[in-house]
């Protein structure tokens, strides 16, 4: 796993820009507190670059900056 450090507002994350999910917007990659990618920290907005994502039980994943957002696994219209 090839992780590129990422200094936020708050933290360094450690990123893998390969592996992610994609958004409406831009990806969300995998965030991890350390650097050799044992403890996931969360996501990394590939659209902003923003750390402050929210996560659901249902997979959904949604920026807190810009909007950017996964639709949760399983989606249908009952979701909205």
């Amino acid at each position: 796993m090839n992780l590129e450090l990422v200094s936020t507002e708050a933290d360094e994350l450690f990123v893998d820009r390969t592996a992610g999910d994609r958004g409406s917007k831009g990806a969300f990659f995998h965030a991890y507190d350390d650097p050799d990618g044992e403890s996931r920290w969360g996501f990394l907005c590939a659209n902003c670059e923003a750390a402050d994502n929210a996560v659901d039980t249902m997979g959904r994943i949604e920026c807190n900056e810009c909007g950017n957002v996964r639709k949760p696994d399983g989606w249908d219209d009952a979701h909205e």
